[in-house]
């Protein structure tokens, strides 16, 4: 175990509220704990705000304590009111079991499972609640369980305040389960050890209090800072949507420029919560910051950390490749989804692929095809002069003609006149746009 393990949690501002900080330091510097925090598949992959709870299971487990990573497939069939302003909508089981297994395959990419006495264990409460009978649940668990002390709870009073909707019993209850989870995890597992989000606060101290009811144990908690933004906004959000760790949501490349788009007023915040730079390390980007920002040196780190860590290296390639793409460099073994994505905002053309074909397309009309010169003698003189690029790569052939060897992806060809001019040639089998109508 690392020294001052909970100094350490400490200097990276993750420590946001806990149940005895002296003793906790204490604690957790004289063995190696099991400690769990828990999400809900809500969706069929974790977003950003999930990061920060599984970036810090990480972090225990290479400090050489034990992390449980819970699916709540049980809690997620009811919804957490935590942070809710109202009711969420109910998932079927089905959904639910699809949204588990895609977790817990994003979950084996960050934390260790063959780490012999550290390996982390993944758990679904399902397995245990569903045993459970209404009836043997409220005699067994609901006795130990005031209802004033839930009442009291800040997720549950801001809900109960409100004039235009309330909570109904299934939200409510949801409080009771998560506390008996901890319970569980106690008697399976040794766990005494809960993480979770500020938003958590009152559920963590309710399994506390239960275990306390049921087992007479001392059980710990803390919570983790809101990954906000400087102006109190919480990151892991764009006009899109979530910022989510499936590449099928968010796309490595799109993921990596979320991250290296990070502001620098927020950057420094971001590398000390979710990755796993030392303090040396992180206080040279800090200089770094102030002496240079031109060079986002922190920006450009934090994205490497946080792709590799969640898409692997190969895919941190491609993302970086992809980000060098908008500077100028040569455009290959990229995919359509990709491309789509850096050249979003650029004028696009869907063209027969068939024009591939037979001696391809000449490049002088593909010029004039996508608005990128007026007429065939402007096209040409763009070629002359040195200004005409294909995939980024200067042609200064007037006979040039494309074919399925200049294709970027599967269908795209990129064209570019002077230094920012770019358009978009994608090659289809049935193009859905006539031949003499301008690009888009």
């Amino acid at each position: 175990m690392s020294d001052d393990f909970f100094g350490d949690l400490s200097w990276r501002g993750l420590i946001y509220q806990t149940t005895d900080p002296d003793r906790l330091r204490q604690w957790l510097g004289t063995a190696s704990r099991s400690v769990y925090a828990g999400f809900d598949p809500t969706a069929d992959s974790l977003h950003a705000g999930h990061f920060l709870p599984l970036v810090t299971l990480r972090r225990f487990q290479r400090a050489g304590h034990r992390p449980i990573a819970l699916i709540g497939g049980a809690t997620g069939m009811i919804g957490d009111p935590s942070g809710k302003s109202e009711e969420r909508n109910l998932l079927s089981l089905d959904v639910l079991r699809a949204n588990v297994e895609a977790i817990e395959r994003q979950m084996r990419r960050v934390l260790d499972f063959d780490a012999g006495d550290h390996e982390a264990v993944l758990v679904n409460n399902y397995d245990w609640m569903s045993r459970f009978s209404c009836l043997d649940f409220l005699r067994d668990i609901g006795k130990n369980f005031p209802v004033n002390v839930m009442l009291a709870k800040d997720s549950v009073k801001s809900r109960l305040e409100r004039t235009d909707g309330g909570i109904s019993y299934t939200e409510f209850s949801y409080m009771l389960l998560q506390a008996y989870d901890f319970v569980h995890l106690y008697d399976q597992f040794g766990c005494e050890l809960q993480i979770g989000g500020s938003d958590q606060w009152g559920n963590i101290t309710a399994g506390i209090d239960l275990a306390r009811r049921m087992r007479g144990a001392q059980l710990y908690g803390f919570t983790l800072p809101l990954l906000t933004r400087s102006d109190g906004a919480k990151m892991g959000k764009t006009e899109s949507g979530a910022v989510w760790l499936s590449a099928e949501k968010t796309s490595p490349y799109a993921f990596h420029q979320y991250w290296f788009n990070v502001a620098d007023e927020d950057v420094g915040k971001c590398l000390r919560l979710l990755t796993e730079l030392g303090h040396d390390e992180l206080e040279s980007l800090d200089q770094s910051r102030q002496e240079e920002p031109h060079q986002r040196s922190s920006q450009r780190c934090l994205a490497r950390e946080l792709t590799r860590m969640v898409h692997g290296e190969t895919a941190l390639e491609s993302a970086e490749h992809a980000a060098r793409v908008l500077f100028g460099a040569a455009i290959e073994e990229l995919d359509d989804g990709t491309l789509l994505e850096i050249f979003a905002d650029v004028p696009s053309r869907e063209v027969p692929r068939a024009q591939l074909a037979d001696g391809g397309l000449a490049l002088v009309d593909a010029l004039v095809m996508t608005g990128l010169a007026a007429t065939k003698g402007e096209a040409r003189r763009a070629i002359e002069q040195g200004g005409a690029y294909v995939n980024n790569r200067r042609e200064g052939n007037l006979d040039a003609r494309l074919t399925v060897a200049h294709l970027a992806s599967q269908s795209v060809i990129v064209l570019r006149r002077g230094k920012k001019n770019y358009a978009l040639l994608r090659f289809l089998e049935k193009a859905a746009v006539a031949e003499n109508e301008p690009p888009r």
